[in-house]
């Protein structure tokens, strides 16, 4: 491994129901702020990746169709898929292409236009992300089932209620309104979340992330481009670590975490040479995967930021904010922000590049003491998992 991988570039949309612009235009709306900052073109581009779902949307050979629309033809290209990780996956794609020297830029694009599809439709399409035959076919399971199941075995292994899991929603939407991209962008309290409807017990409507329509691009660069460019705001990617857990939930043991979390997360701390035992004291901030809120608290502990049943206490303690002991998904996370399936790990590496640039709106811009941030991205129900550390420098430095 000889070269280094930096983003130079970072562009989002605004996430939402966008019914305002097609697949390709909602492409551009990420892609072109990121050329812009990268200080690059599309002819400049080597090699691109799209992570994309696509199951509900009418384009599924998108890679072609940007080429198209951006003037990207004939560069080599590639569409992956991991379920809600398929941003996160289409970064380690264009992070191992320019590592094995194949390409010095590659573009890593998100994008995700659920809304072509009824929220029902929707909601049946996701939970093919298991085991759907035995699953969903059998049971009649959905995702907000899947992780219901997770939600009822913390509270009963460690005490936490439901108005413990509103306060990572409280905390989401506040961040969530000082974020301009956001979906939701309106505060909320406890209590709001409290008399929301029943969705699968313990969860409510304002504790799961929205259907959601956006996309979100980086560009990433070869050390040598780097210096060949003369690029001065770049952020490295240190290590990744991926995780698969099985696709039968009937196989796993404690529904209180996520193992495939659990070994992204070593894999990603050991390459980057950050201490298992206290990884907090290494990192200035963090994105987890809150598709629910219960899996935001179960993130803090398989991310070993905290002992075993100890998340809860965060959330209660207010640790997960700015002042905290490590502030969390700062840009409204997936409950707030919103979550466009192939889209969300892309747009955590676009709040990872802002965060350490200190480019991030008032109110919402952490304190980069040590320059490194970390982005949890979970595909299914801990189906996949890519965990990821970003930082000013090379190297982590304490």
């Amino acid at each position: 491994m000889s070269e280094k991988v930096a983003i130079v570039g970072a562009g989002h949309s605004k996430f939402g129901t966008r019914r305002d612009v097609n697949i390709p235009e909602l492409c551009w709306e990420s892609m072109r702020p990121a050329f812009e900052s990268a200080n690059l073109e599309p002819k400049d581009i080597d090699f691109f990746v799209v992570g994309n779902a696509g199951i509900w949307s009418s384009e599924a050979a998108i890679p072609s169709l940007m080429a198209e629309y951006a003037d990207l033809a004939p560069k080599g290209s590639m569409r992956v898929e991991a379920a809600c990780a398929s941003g996160s996956a289409a970064i380690k794609v264009g992070y191992s292409t320019i590592i094995s020297g194949e390409a010095d830029i590659v573009l890593a694009l998100g994008i995700e236009k659920m809304q072509e599809s009824p929220n029902p439709n929707v909601i049946e399409l996701i939970g093919r992300f298991g085991s759907y035959f035995w699953e969903f076919e059998n049971f009649g399971l959905t995702f907000p089932g899947y992780y219901a199941m997770y939600g009822t075995s913390y509270m009963f292994k460690y005490g936490a209620k439901e108005e413990d899991f509103a306060l990572v929603a409280v905390k989401n939407h506040y961040y969530g309104a000082k974020n301009p991209l956001a979906q939701f962008q309106k505060e909320i309290d406890v209590e709001t979340v409290m008399k929301s409807p029943y969705i699968a017990w313990p969860f409510k409507l304002f504790d799961c992330s929205p259907i959601t329509d956006g996309s979100a691009c980086v560009i990433l660069a070869s050390e040598s481009k780097v210096k060949e460019l003369g690029i001065d705001e770049k952020v490295w990617i240190i290590s990744q670590g991926v995780g698969t857990g099985t696709a039968n939930l009937s196989r796993r043991e404690d529904f209180t975490t996520l193992p495939s979390a659990r070994y992204a997360a070593e894999m990603a701390y050991k390459r980057a040479k950050i201490d298992l035992d206290n990884p907090v004291k290494y990192l200035d901030g963090a994105n987890v995967h809150d598709c629910f809120t219960a899996p935001e608290i179960i993130a803090y502990e398989d991310l070993r930021f905290c002992k075993r049943g100890e998340g809860v206490e965060w959330i209660r303690e207010q640790q997960t904010y700015i002042g905290g002991k490590i502030p969390v998904n700062i840009d409204g996370g997936l409950k707030a922000k919103g979550h466009p399936i192939g889209a969300t790990g892309v747009s955590m590496a676009v709040e990872a590049y802002k965060q350490l640039l200190q480019k991030a709106e008032r109110g919402r811009q952490a304190d980069i003491n040590k320059g490194v941030w970390l982005t949890h991205n979970v595909g299914g129900t801990g189906h996949f998992t890519y965990v990821t550390i970003y930082s000013l420098s090379k190297g982590v430095v304490i």
